[in-house]
């Protein structure tokens, strides 16, 4: 880590939420930082002892910082997250406040496209499943494991084509895949087919990919009308966030066989995953880990300290989703 900055006198830092166990020792031995409490008695004696202290908090899309955390943090000048993903903190109160709010960007961009591929060649030629069968000891006993699909020269929709979905594309391309796409907002300069409507991309396709923010704007923007129109020969693939997906309309459709299958490295509430899903062979379940090389996850942790270290200097943040007001 080259960060050897210190916390200015002035500052206060607060981790809000568990992180990195290398981020957290940085935050603490090079920051000073104080940790938030989970339970509700402490942390209410904590916000009325240190509330008034913090100007900046690091946290990640798994916690966030919510209006109510904000309003209890009078001098809050900015969140700095961890992960590219910040529909858990609460940027319309942020931006009433000058509270900045930061993520990172770029950096987690390649992995999360390669998980997004991997899900989908998985799901479609279930190598996960067929693992399971030899290691079960079913190969000599049942034969052959049964045929699957084809992943190359399909029909992929990509729901969100920022970052991440034009990487996505980019990966799918090689594969000779035809690419459409739907976004708030048509890409002009996109050489991929814009359709309008969720429902009318998911029609078009065989295979579904959600890659769009999180957030109130996208939540269960693929439902049940969305997975019908995919159909009982399509595949969803999610590497966004699970509240973009009807979780209990897609939990339906696959024990219904309304839907060929789905690649998941992301779920509603998480660390849980609906049960019914863990036995079905033509879902993989992954634990979040779209990001989670260490490759990544080092470049996602010296930006964080980059931001930090960038408003605890400036009152300016290195990639802000949120601009700060210029008060440090």
């Amino acid at each position: 880590m080259t960060t050897s900055l210190r916390t200015p006198p002035n500052h206060t830092v607060l981790q809000v939420g568990p992180l990195k166990p290398s981020l957290e020792r940085t935050l603490a031995e090079k920051y000073g930082a104080l940790v938030l409490p989970d339970g509700a008695s402490a942390r209410a004696e904590f916000l009325a002892t240190h509330g008034g202290e913090v100007t900046a908090v690091v946290t990640s899309g798994r916690s966030g910082v919510d209006a109510d955390l904000m309003r209890a943090l009078p001098q809050l000048g900015a969140v700095v997250n961890f992960g590219v993903g910040y529909d858990t903190t609460d940027v319309d109160a942020a931006a009433e406040r000058g509270v900045g709010v930061s993520n990172t960007p770029d950096v987690l961009t390649d992995c999360v496209a390669d998980t997004a591929v991997g899900l989908m060649i998985d799901v479609m030629r279930q190598f996960s499943a067929a693992d399971r069968y030899v290691r079960a000891g079913r190969w000599p006993a049942d034969g052959n494991y049964p045929l699957t699909h084809q992943v190359s020269n399909r029909r992929v929709g990509i729901i969100g084509l920022g970052r991440i979905g034009s990487a996505i594309a980019k990966r799918l391309n090689a594969f000779g895949c035809a690419i459409s796409y739907h976004n708030r907002n048509q890409k002009t300069d996109s050489p991929y087919a814009y359709v309008d409507s969720p429902v009318a991309l998911a029609r078009g396709v065989d295979v579904l990919v959600v890659a769009a923010a999180g957030g109130d704007g996208t939540r269960r923007l693929v439902d049940a009308e969305v997975l019908d129109a995919l159909g009982s020969s399509g595949y969803l693939v999610n590497i966004a966030r699970g509240s973009v997906v009807d979780e209990s309309a897609l939990v339906d459709a696959l024990t219904n066989g309304r839907l060929a299958g789905a690649g998941l490295d992301v779920f509603s509430d998480e660390p849980n995953v609906p049960e019914e899903l863990l036995t079905l062979d033509n879902v993989v379940l992954l634990p979040h880990v779209g990001s989670g090389t260490v490759e990544t996850r080092a470049a996602m942790e010296q930006l964080t300290l980059d931001n930090l270290d960038e408003f605890l200097r400036s009152g300016r943040l290195v990639t802000p989703v949120v601009e700060p007001a210029m008060s440090v």
